[in-house]
C-alpha cells in the first residue's frame, strides 16, 4: 500500500499583523482591520493602487507613524514572537526589522560608502564584522563598489535604491520592509533589483515584505500576496493564484478576458462588491 507523502509544515511567521486600525490626527481612519502574515524566510507582497494604504501598513509595522501624527489604535503587531507596536523605531531595528522608505532616501551629501556605513550605527560587534558585511553588500551590488566614493546625491535612481537596500543590510536585518522599490526606475533596473532581493532572501535568509504598485513583477518574486483597497485587505492568496485571478489580471496586470483594458473604463465598484462579499 502506498503511503501518503508527508505534509510540509507551514513556515513559522516572523511577522503577524492582527486586525490593526490606523488613525491620523485622531480623526482620519486610514487602515481598517488589516491582518497579514510574513513567514520566516519568505517574500510577501502588499499590492494596491496609490493611496490604498500600503505605505501606512509598513510604517505601522516599523513604528514610524508618530512622526506623521498617526497611531495604531486597535490590533496587534507581533515580530519575532513579541508584540512591538509600543516599541520605538530604533528598538525595532535592533531586533532586526528595518524599513527601506519609498523614494530612495539617501544622505545626498555623503558618499555611497558612508551611506552604507550609517546602516551599521546600531551595531556593537566591531569594525572587522562591519567591514566584512560591507564587502558582502558590494558582492550583491557591484555597481556600488564602483561608485563607493561618489556623492550619493549625484548617482542614478537605481544606484540610490541599491544604496538604500544595502544600508538596510548593514544593520543585519531579519526582515526588510521594502516600500515601492520599482518606483521611477526603468524596467531593466527593476528586474535587477528584484533579482538581488531574491538572492538575499535565498542566500542570507532575510524575510521581505514588499509594498508595490507593480503587481506583475511583485507576484513573480513573492510567494504570497495581499491586495489593499481603501485601507482594507480585499483579496489574498498564493502569488501564483493571484497572478491567475481574473480580477487581479484586469485591475493590476491590465489584462482581462477580452484583452488589455483601460482602468478608466472598468466598473470597479462591481468587482469590489464581489471581493468584499
Amino acid at each position: 500500500m502506498t503511503q501518503p507523502a508527508p505534509q510540509t509544515a507551514p513556515a513559522e511567521p516572523i511577522l503577524t499583523v492582527n486586525n490593526i486600525e490606523v488613525i491620523y490626527d485622531h480623526v482620519i481612519l486610514v487602515l481598517k482591520g488589516v491582518s497579514l502574515s510574513v513567514p520566516l524566510g519568505g517574500i510577501t507582497a502588499i499590492l494596491g493602487a496609490n493611496g490604498a494604504g500600503k505605505t501606512t501598513t509598513l510604517k505601522a509595522i516599523s513604528n514610524l507613524l508618530h512622526a506623521e501624527r498617526g497611531e495604531v489604535t486597535k490590533g496587534t503587531i507581533v515580530f519575532g514572537g513579541e508584540e512591538v507596536q509600543a516599541l520605538s523605531p530604533n528598538d525595532l531595528v535592533r531586533r532586526g526589522c528595518i524599513q527601506v522608505m519609498e523614494g530612495r532616501h539617501c544622505f545626498g551629501h555623503l558618499s555611497v560608502e558612508d551611506n552604507l556605513l550609517t546602516g551599521a550605527f546600531t551595531r556593537r560587534d566591531g569594525n572587522a564584522a562591519i567591514r566584512a558585511d560591507l564587502d558582502m553588500v558590494y558582492e550583491y551590488f557591484p555597481r556600488l563598489k564602483v561608485r563607493r566614493q561618489s556623492q550619493a546625491g549625484y548617482i542614478s535612481g537605481g544606484e540610490q535604491q541599491m544604496t538604500a537596500i544595502g544600508r538596510a543590510l548593514m544593520s543585519r536585518p531579519r526582515m526588510i520592509l521594502l516600500d515601492e522599490p520599482s518606483m521611477g526606475l526603468a524596467p531593466q533596473l527593476v528586474e535587477e533589483i528584484f533579482e538581488i532581493v531574491r538572492k538575499l532572501n535565498e542566500d542570507q535568509g532575510v524575510s521581505f515584505l514588499l509594498a508595490e504598485q507593480n503587481a506583475g513583477v511583485a507576484l513573480r518574486y513573492a510567494k504570497y500576496g495581499y491586495i489593499l483597497e481603501s485601507g482594507r485587505v480585499v483579496l489574498d492568496g498564493d502569488a501564483e493564484a493571484l497572478r491567475n485571478n481574473e480580477d487581479v489580471k484586469e485591475f493590476y496586470l491590465g489584462v482581462g478576458g477580452e484583452g488589455r483594458k483601460s482602468f478608466r473604463n472598468v466598473k470597479h465598484y462591481k468587482r469590489r462588491k464581489r471581493w468584499l462579499a
